[in-house]
């Protein structure tokens, strides 16, 4: 099977890291809830394509990471005295949805997808975060979670593969790409992953 590696068409301005540090408890709910989104987004693909069973042992450790980090950021938020609140929309995600098309098997791609490019933005500010965090509990929790995120990105286009040829995933991978750098550049910065 070819090399599927995740990719960006742009990069994080390395001043969004500071919205994040000025208002890390803050940051800490959004991320909880972004854990347990990846963790349900990936359920929901098995849900809706129990056929497609190459991919869900894939789907079921992607999911099994994801609930581990919502528990690991639950006790750091326990340790802050924090607490969950209600989720709000992701603006970020909802655009990303919007771009899967309707076709069954075209919108299992794009799926496919978007969930790689979401794993690979979040790969990307985590190793942001542990590089500028001065804690070295913190620092070491967001260096292992940089590294599962960006595995993440890798095996969600890898996934593809099993239904897809090489040239189709990245033609559309580049168009998903090619928004989501317009999408991010056009979100105001929140202490928020997105």
């Amino acid at each position: 099977m070819p090399q599927m590696r995740a990719k960006l068409a742009s990069t994080t301005d390395p001043e969004w890291v500071k919205v994040i540090l000025e208002n890390f408890d803050a940051f800490l709910i959004d991320h909880a809830s972004c854990e347990r989104k990846a963790m349900a987004y990936a359920m929901s693909v098995v849900v809706k394509y129990p056929d497609r069973t190459e991919i869900i042992p894939e789907l079921l450790q992607v999911a099994q990471d994801e609930l581990d980090h919502f528990r690991d950021v639950l006790q750091l938020m326990d340790e802050r005295n924090l607490q969950m609140s209600p989720d709000e929309p992701d603006p970020y995600v909802n655009q990303l949805i919007k771009l899967c098309r309707h076709g069954r098997d075209e919108r299992l791609l794009d799926r496919l997808l978007v969930a790689s490019v979401v794993e690979t933005r979040g790969a990307e500010r985590f190793r942001m975060i542990a590089e500028a965090l001065d804690d070295p509990q913190l620092k070491e929790f967001y260096r292992d979670l940089w590294a599962t995120e960006a595995r993440h990105g890798d095996v969600f286009k890898k996934m593809a593969l099993n239904y897809f040829d090489e040239a189709e995933i990245e033609s559309r991978n580049e168009e998903i790409i090619q928004a989501e750098a317009k999408i991010i550049a056009g979100l105001e910065w929140r202490p928020s992953l997105h």
